[in-house]
C-alpha cells in the first residue's frame, strides 16, 4: 500500500511585499575557482551575520559547474539596503574580478508584481534569458528596482490561472 501524500503550503499573508532573489554562478575554467571562492566567502559572511530583511537563503546546484542561491527578502528596501552596503557594494565595484572567467546572474521576482534580472558574462541562455527579449541595465533601468516597475509597467495584463486545489 502507498503511503498518503502529504500537501502543504503556506500562508505567505504577513508577507505582502516578499521579493525573492535566484543568483548563479557558472564557472568556465580554472580561473573562476579563484571567483568562486572570493563569493562564496562573502556568502558566507551574510549566512553569518544574516542582515536585517533576509528571511532566508539556499544553495543549490544547477551542474557541476553551475551553482546558486535562493533568497527570500521581507521587502526591496531590505534588499536595497543590504545592496547599497558592504560586503555587497564592494562586490559589484569588483564584478569584474570577482568573475575572473566565469559568468553570474540573477533573477529577482516582487511578490506584487514585476520581474528583474542581469546577467554578467554569461556564455550561454539562463533562465528568463531563454525567452525575453535583452534590455540593458542602463539608464532608466540601472536599478534592480526601476527594472521591476518598468517590467509591471510593461507586462501585459493576464488572466489568473484557476486554482489548484
Amino acid at each position: 500500500m502507498q503511503a498518503a501524500i502529504n500537501r502543504q503550503s503556506v500562508d505567505l499573508s504577513a508577507y505582502p511585499d516578499l521579493v525573492m532573489i535566484m543568483l548563479g554562478f557558472r564557472m568556465r575554467g580554472w580561473r573562476s575557482l579563484l571567483a568562486m571562492r572570493r563569493i562564496g566567502q562573502g556568502l558566507a559572511q551574510i549566512a553569518r551575520d544574516r542582515p536585517d530583511g533576509l528571511l532566508a537563503d539556499e544553495g543549490l546546484r544547477f551542474s557541476l559547474t553551475h551553482i546558486g542561491f535562493r533568497q527570500y527578502w521581507r521587502d526591496m528596501d531590505a534588499l536595497e539596503r543590504f545592496t547599497r552596503s558592504e560586503p555587497h557594494a564592494d562586490w559589484w565595484r569588483r564584478i569584474r574580478e570577482m568573475t575572473a572567467g566565469a559568468g553570474f546572474w540573477h533573477e529577482t521576482y516582487h511578490a506584487r508584481g514585476g520581474i528583474e534580472a542581469v546577467y554578467v558574462g554569461m556564455d550561454q541562455p539562463v533562465g528568463l534569458q531563454h525567452f525575453a527579449p535583452e534590455r540593458s541595465p542602463t539608464g532608466p533601468f540601472a536599478s534592480a528596482r526601476s527594472r521591476i516597475q518598468g517590467g509591471a509597467a510593461n507586462a501585459p495584463a493576464q488572466h489568473a490561472p484557476e486554482p489548484v486545489e
